[in-house]
C-alpha cells in the first residue's frame, strides 16, 4: 500500500470548479454575450451571446461554419480573425434577420495563442439604444442645419463682435454673400458707428437680465441701403457669455413704410373729415380726444373746450339719451355700428336734431384702455321740419283720398298684392278694406276676373301707358233689402316706378248711371232714326203704287203696248214690296217674307197659281242686305213672269232652299228651251233674261237655268255677302 497526500491537490481541484462555477454564473448573468473560440470551433458560449446572435441550442462545440451557418458576416469576421487578424470591433447590422433580438450589435474579438492553437474570446454588446440615439442625433443636425440654411428669417452666429456664421436668408437680406459674411464684423450691419455703441449697450443690458432681447433697427445693406428690420438675439449658453450669441434678422421694411402710410393716410383722412358737413367725434377711456370742424361748429366751441369732456356734455336731459349710454365698448364688435336719433345741445343753448352712428375701433387693445368710440352726426333739424311738413301734406292727401268719389288703389307690380287703398276702392272690390290689404287678386276676385285684372297689370307694365278699361262689377243684395245689381266703373292703370319696387295705381269711377244716360240717349236716337226710315219706305211704297196706277191707265189707253207697260208694273210693284216689307219689319229684310210677297204679287197680276215652299236650315236666320234686297226682288219677278209667259197651263213652283254656306231660289215650270240654248248667249237689255243678268250681284250671286225634264228650272245661288246669316237668338219669327 502506498499512501500519497492529496490534500492540496484536492483543494486546487475544488477552488478550480468554485471559480469555474462563479465564472459560469457572471456568464450567464450578463447582458453582454461572450464566448470561447479553439481551433475553428465554438467552444463555449453564454446564452445572451446565442440569444442576441439567435443561435440555435446545441451549437456549442461544433466548428465555426456549423455553429455559425445563420451568420455570414459573424463567420467571416471569425474565420479572419483566426487567420491572424489584430482584435477586432465591429457593429453588426441585424435589421434584414428575423431570428435577430436585436437590430444593433457590437463585436470584439480577443486572439491570443495557447500550446500553439489560436483562441478567440468574443465579446457580444447590444448597441441598439446607442445606435438610436446617435441616428437621432445625426437627423436633428441634419434638421438644424436644413433650418439654418433654408429659413427665410435671416441667422447668424456672433461671437466677439464678429460673425462666424450666416444662412443664405441673412445674405439676401444683407446683400453680402455667406462667404462674406463669416467674415464680417456685426458694426458693419448697422446704421453708424453711434447706433452701433448705443445699440450694444441695450442689448448687453438685457442680455444680461434675461438672457434675450428682441427690437427694431435699421440695417446697412452692402450696397449702403438701409432697411428696417426686427432682431431677435439669445445667448448660446446663459452661464458662459464668451459662446457667443445666436441673432435673428426678420425684413420688417415694408412694414414700417405701411406704418408710415398710414399715418400720412391718417392726417389726410383728418383732414378730409375736417371738410365734411357730418359731424365726426372721438371718444376714449378719458373723454373726448378730436372732433372735426363740422362737429365744432355743430356744438358751438372749439376742441379745447371738449378735450377730456364725456361725450354727454353735448345731450339733452333725456335719461335714456343714446350719448350716456355705456354699453357701446361691450355690445358691438370692432367696427360694428349702432345708429341712434336724439337730440342735441350746443354750448350756444341751440337744441337741435341729429342721427349718428357709433362705432367701436382698436377693439384688440382693450385691455390696455386703447379702444375708442367714433360718433357719426348728420344735422337734421331741417329734414324734421320738412317730415312734419310731408306727414302734414300726405295726411290732408290721405283725407282728399279717403273722400274723394273715385276708387283708388295701390298695388305690388311683382305680387299684385293691395298695399293701399281708400273706402270707394273697397266697394269697387266688393270686401271691407281690411280684408283686402296684403292680399292678392284671387283671394278678393274670382278666377276669371283675377286673371283678367293681372293681364291688365300686365299690359300696363309693358304699355308704360294708362290703360283704361271698363269692367262690370255686381254688387249683391244689401241687408236693408237693396236688390242685387251690376254696376259699370271706368278703370284707369298706370305703372309707377317707385324705385326699388314698382308699383301699379288703380283708378275707378263708378258710370253706372253716365252710361245709362248714354245708352238711353242712344236708343232713342236709334228709334227716331227708324221711325224716320219706315216713314220713307212707307211713302216710296205709296208713290210706287201711285206709279204702278198711272202705268196701268196708260196700258189701258194704248192696247199697242200694253204688254211692255205690264212688265213695268210688275217690276214697280216688285219694289214696292221691298219698302213695303222696310215699313213692316224692323231689323234686317229677312229673304222668306220678301219671296212671299213677290209671289203673292204675281199671282194677283196674272191670275196664275204659285206655289211656294222652303226647306233646308230655317229659313229666318237668313236676310238680304239693303243694298242687295230691290235686285234679288226684281230678278224673281222677272223669273215668275217669265215662267208664267213660257210656259203651258199648270202650276209655277218657286222654292227656297236654305244652307249656311248658300240660299238658292228656284223656279219650276212646263216647258221647252229652244235647242242650243245657253243664258251667256243673252244680250243685256231693259227687260226679260237680259235684265236679269243686269241685276244680278256679280260677286255674291250666280244664275242658272236649264231644261229638266219636261220642265225649266231657274235657280239663283245667293253667297255671302250677299245673304246675312242671322245669330240664332236675333232670327225673327
Amino acid at each position: 500500500m502506498v499512501t500519497l497526500d492529496v490534500t492540496e491537490q484536492e483543494l486546487a481541484h475544488r477552488r478550480s470548479a468554485q471559480l469555474l462555477r462563479e465564472l459560469s454564473t457572471i456568464l450567464d448573468g450578463t447582458s453582454a454575450g461572450i464566448a470561447y473560440l479553439r481551433d475553428g470551433r465554438l467552444l463555449r458560449c453564454n446564452q445572451a451571446f446565442q440569444a442576441l446572435l439567435g443561435l440555435p441550442p446545441g451549437c456549442v462545440g461544433n466548428p465555426l461554419a456549423q455553429a455559425f451557418a445563420g451568420q455570414p458576416e459573424v463567420l467571416a469576421l471569425l474565420a479572419g480573425a483566426f487567420d491572424g487578424a489584430e482584435a477586432l470591433v465591429l457593429e453588426l447590422p441585424q435589421q434584414t434577420r428575423a431570428n435577430a433580438r436585436a437590430p444593433w450589435l457590437a463585436l470584439s474579438l480577443t486572439r491570443s495563442l495557447a500550446d500553439a492553437q489560436v483562441e478567440l474570446v468574443a465579446v457580444l454588446t447590444d448597441v441598439s439604444h446607442l445606435k438610436a440615439q446617435q441616428l437621432e442625433l445625426e437627423a436633428l443636425v441634419r434638421e438644424r442645419e436644413l433650418m439654418f440654411s433654408l429659413s427665410e428669417v435671416g441667422i447668424a452666429h456672433v461671437r466677439g463682435g464678429w460673425i462666424e456664421r450666416a444662412n443664405a436668408a441673412l445674405a439676401r437680406l444683407s446683400g453680402y454673400s455667406v462667404a462674406e459674411l463669416e467674415k464680417l464684423p456685426l458694426s458693419s450691419l448697422f446704421e453708424s458707428p453711434e447706433q452701433f455703441a448705443l445699440l450694444t449697450d441695450q442689448q448687453h443690458h438685457a442680455l444680461t437680465q434675461t438672457g434675450r432681447f428682441s427690437g427694431e433697427r435699421r440695417l446697412r445693406r452692402r450696397d449702403g441701403q438701409l432697411g428696417w428690420v426686427q432682431v431677435s438675439k439669445r445667448l448660446v449658453d446663459q452661464h458662459q457669455p464668451g459662446a457667443g450669441l445666436v441673432c435673428s434678422y426678420v425684413d420688417v421694411d415694408e412694414r414700417h413704410q405701411v406704418r408710415e402710410a398710414l399715418q400720412l393716410q391718417a392726417e389726410r383722412t383728418r383732414a378730409i373729415l375736417d371738410s365734411v358737413l357730418v359731424g365726426i367725434v372721438t371718444v376714449g377711456d378719458g373723454g373726448i380726444e378730436w372732433m372735426n370742424r363740422s362737429a365744432r361748429r355743430m356744438f358751438g366751441g372749439e376742441l379745447a373746450d371738449f378735450v377730456g369732456q364725456p361725450m354727454a356734455i353735448v345731450a339733452t336731459d333725456e335719461a335714456q339719451h343714446p350719448l350716456r349710454a355705456t354699453h357701446y365698448r361691450e355690445a358691438l364688435s370692432d367696427g360694428q355700428a349702432e345708429t341712434f336719433e336724439c337730440r342735441l345741445r350746443g354750448r350756444d343753448g341751440r337744441e337741435f336734431w341729429v342721427v349718428g352712428n357709433a362705432v367701436v375701433t382698436g377693439r384688440e387693445a382693450v385691455t390696455a384702455g386703447g379702444s375708442q368710440i367714433t360718433f357719426a352726426l348728420l344735422d337734421i333739424e331741417r329734414r324734421r321740419q320738412a317730415e312734419v311738413s310731408i306727414a302734414q301734406a300726405q295726411a290732408s292727401l290721405q283725407r282728399i283720398i279717403d273722400t274723394a268719389p273715385l276708387a283708388i288703389a295701390l298695388f305690388d307690380a311683382s305680387s299684385a298684392q293691395v298695399l293701399r287703398l281708400n273706402q270707394m276702392a273697397a266697394t269697387f272690390i266688393g270686401r271691407p278694406a281690411g280684408q283686402v290689404l296684403s292680399q292678392p287678386p284671387e283671394d278678393w276676385f274670382d278666377a276669371d276676373a283675377a286673371q283678367s285684372l293681372r293681364q291688365d297689370f300686365a299690359l300696363a307694365q309693358r304699355g308704360g301707358e294708362a290703360l283704361r278699361r271698363e269692367i262690370l262689377r255686381a254688387v249683391p243684395a244689401g241687408p236693408d233689402g237693396a236688390a242685387a245689381a251690376t254696376r259699370i266703373w271706368d278703370v284707369r292703370i298706370v305703372w309707377l316706378d317707385a324705385g326699388s319696387q314698382t308699383q301699379l295705381l288703380l283708378v275707378g269711377s263708378d258710370v253706372t248711371e253716365q252710361r245709362l244716360a248714354e245708352q238711353a240717349r242712344f236708343e232713342a236716337a236709334v228709334s227716331q232714326r227708324e221711325l224716320l226710315i219706315k216713314e220713307v219706305h212707307h211713302r216710296i211704297k205709296n208713290n210706287l203704287q201711285g206709279v204702278a196706277g198711272l202705268l196701268q191707265q196708260t196700258a189701258a189707253r194704248r192696247p199697242d203696248v200694253a204688254q211692255l207697260i205690264g212688265e213695268a208694273v210688275g217690276q214697280v210693284h216688285a219694289i214696292a214690296q221691298v219698302h213695303g216689307l222696310h215699313v213692316g219689319l224692323s231689323g234686317p229684310l229677312l229673304i222668306e217674307p220678301l219671296l212671299q210677297a213677290i209671289t203673292a204679287t204675281v199671282q194677283r197680276t196674272f191670275g196664275r197659281g204659285i206655289r211656294l215652299f222652303v226647306d233646308g236650315a230655317p229659313a229666318q236666320r237668313f236676310a238680304l242686305p239693303e243694298a242687295e234686297s230691290i235686285p234679288i226682288a226684281l230678278t224673281v219677278n222677272e223669273l215668275l213672269t217669265n215662267a208664267i209667259k213660257h210656259s203651258a197651263d199648270g202650276e209655277i213652283e218657286c222654292g227656297l232652299h236654305c244652307d249656311d254656306a248658300v240660299v238658292t231660289v228656284t223656279v219650276r215650270n212646263l216647258g221647252k228651251l229652244r235647242a242650243g240654248f245657253s243664258l251667256a248667249q243673252v244680250p243685256p237689255g231693259v227687260s226679260g233674261l237680259g235684265l236679269v243678268r243686269a241685276l244680278l250681284p256679280r260677286r255674291t250671286a250666280t244664275m242658272s237655268l236649264v231644261q229638266d225634264g219636261n220642265s225649266v228650272l231657274a235657280s239663283i245661288a245667293l253667297v255671302p255677302p250677299g245673304v246675312t246669316l242671322l245669330a240664332p237668338a236675333d232670327a225673327v219669327t
